[in-house]
């Protein structure tokens, strides 16, 4: 019975994630590949994991996902056009055979181990058939093989060896008088004879590398003793003298009219948006594709971006494309659940999507356990239930709903923790700060948001201890003066956010940053910072207040 291949699906979360991020990608995906044998669902992320997520992952056991930064379509998405595997000592006659039957126009020649050769294409065969009759020895030229000249021309080898190469010599036909062409020949020639007369003994004096002996014309025992004393291959042929010209030049190699110099080709990891301009640039037929081994494993051309297929991906944890891996718009959307306000990405068609005002994405996955009626692993109970604590910052935030509480209770059970304990090991981990850069630091929860008059990026860091926070204010003003204008964005704050008071202080950089501090909280910023008590959420508190006052201003 044969098997179907399963489409792969990524689930992924923001970029700069977050425990609830990663987490819930894990979740969702364990869910769906329980749900739905159609396709493989596999969890990504979208940038660096914190040092909190790293503990909670290592605390269960489970390993990160792998890094997913661009979901455009790649080379590998395209359709490849396999091809046999094709050497250089492959003959033209070989070479035409496979062409026609798997409808090629260009052969990749690889290497035995698989790598890329060269290639070689219909018009380079063409050309060596018009050209051939300008060179006589281009048998030699090429080291063709005494066994593929026998095949070229269905012949069977009577005296000599089948792997041997011609090293020197011409084509000849022996039509004329045997006097005058024995006149011709020079050491190592090859003679083609249709007659037994005394042509083909008079060639091996005159040290020919290779007679032909046409028409199926029975050898004498003379003749082929004759042939093995001097070394000379005897090659007996049922074609006519014309066919047999005809044919032979068809049992050159490869390597000798192969390109394998300055050879355009892709790499399967490639984006199909860098290499439009190459193919249109370049007038090939077809390109060889390298796969992440270096081999080569097929070819592409211009048609083959009309079947293209888009990568299918589910988003958790967040909504709109600023916050979305690059190139999400040439990816298939198939599915969103967030935790968010609803933002901008936009769908070509309807997809499942489901927003819940809960204080953590997880909170809805442990929602869709429950409904799918799944059992959920002790290890996956305590990556959900640590990405509640997280996201409310242990139901201290004002995005803390009852339902979050009694996830996080539920699924403390089945991971067998305690909730307070636990908690606290996790912000000690995740507040480690002493080895890390500032630039670390203010990107492992960022988050860039735009409004119609500003755009701006705001960081945050959560701890348990006042002194660490107090340690880390220098450091951030300083990095965010330099940070300040880059990436299209004119403010910047980061957030200090004391899990036991309840508070922030917010750093901030930027023109008309204290007017929107100012008019957003009415509060007196000075010396890029600003004290906010009872404001701990990025996402309820902090930014749409900020919003509110570029909307007013």
């Amino acid at each position: 019975m044969a098997t179907t291949i399963q489409k792969n699906v990524f689930v992924i979360g923001h970029k700069n994630p977050d425990t609830d991020s990663i987490c819930s990608a894990i979740a969702l995906a364990d869910i769906k590949n329980r749900t739905d044998s159609t396709k493989h669902y596999i969890p990504r992320r979208a940038g660096q994991i914190n040092s909190e997520t790293k503990f909670v992952l290592d605390r269960f056991g489970v390993t990160a996902p792998a890094y997913l930064n661009d979901v455009g379509t790649q080379v590998k998405d395209m359709e490849i056009r396999k091809s046999p595997k094709v050497t250089r000592d492959c003959s033209i006659k070989e070479a035409w055979k496979i062409m026609k039957d798997n409808s090629l126009v260009s052969l990749p020649v690889r290497t035995e181990d698989g790598g890329l050769d060269g290639i070689v294409t219909m018009g380079d065969i063409a050309y060596t058939y018009m050209d051939s009759s300008l060179n006589m020895h281009m048998l030699s030229e090429a080291k063709t093989s005494y066994g593929a000249i026998a095949d070229a021309i269905d012949g069977q080898i009577i005296t000599g060896d089948a792997s041997d190469h011609l090293e020197k010599g011409k084509v000849l036909i022996g039509a004329a008088d045997p006097e005058r062409i024995t006149e011709r020949i020079e050491p190592g020639d090859i003679m083609i004879v249709a007659s037994l007369n005394k042509i083909p003994e008079a060639a091996i004096d005159k040290g020919a590398g290779c007679i032909i002996i046409s028409l199926g014309l029975d050898v004498p025992d003379e003749l082929i003793e004759k042939a093995k004393s001097s070394g000379c291959v005897l090659i007996k042929s049922q074609m006519d003298t014309y066919t047999v010209a005809r044919r032979i030049i068809q049992s050159i190699p490869l390597s000798y009219i192969m390109k394998s110099d300055n050879l355009i080709t892709f790499k399967t990891e490639d984006y199909t948006e860098d290499i439009k301009e190459i193919m249109v640039q370049h007038k090939h037929r077809a390109f060889p594709v390298i796969n992440k081994n270096g081999k080569c494993i097929g070819t592409i051309s211009r048609r083959n971006f009309l079947g293209i297929t888009k990568k299918q991906i589910i988003l958790v944890d967040h909504n709109e494309i600023e916050q979305a891996v690059d190139n999400i718009q040439a990816a298939e959307i198939l599915q969103i659940v967030d935790h968010h306000r609803l933002g901008d990405i936009q769908t070509l068609q309807p997809v499942l999507f489901r927003l819940e005002p809960v204080g953590c994405t997880a909170t809805i996955l442990y929602h869709i356990y429950q409904e799918e009626h799944l059992d959920i692993s002790p290890q996956i109970a305590g990556l959900l239930c640590a990405a509640i604590i997280s996201d409310t910052l242990m139901f201290r935030s004002p995005t803390c709903t009852v339902s979050d509480k009694l996830a996080a209770g539920g699924l403390a059970v089945i991971a067998g923790i305690n909730i307070e304990s636990f908690a606290a090991e996790m912000f000690k981990a995740g507040s480690d700060l002493k080895s890390k850069s500032p630039e670390e630091i203010f990107y492992q929860d960022y988050k860039r948001f735009s409004s119609e008059t500003v755009n701006f990026g705001v960081g945050q860091i959560s701890s348990m201890s006042p002194e660490e926070l107090d340690a880390l204010k220098v450091r951030m003003l300083e990095f965010m003066q330099h940070e300040c204008g880059q990436n299209d964005v004119s403010q910047v704050y980061f957030m200090l956010t004391n899990i036991l008071d309840e508070s922030t202080e917010l750093l901030y950089c930027g023109n008309g940053c204290e007017k929107m501090i100012h008019d957003a909280f009415g509060a007196e910023p000075e010396n890029g910072s600003c004290i906010l008590p009872n404001i701990v959420s990025r996402k309820k508190q902090l930014v749409p207040a900020l919003l509110d006052a570029t909307q007013e201003a």
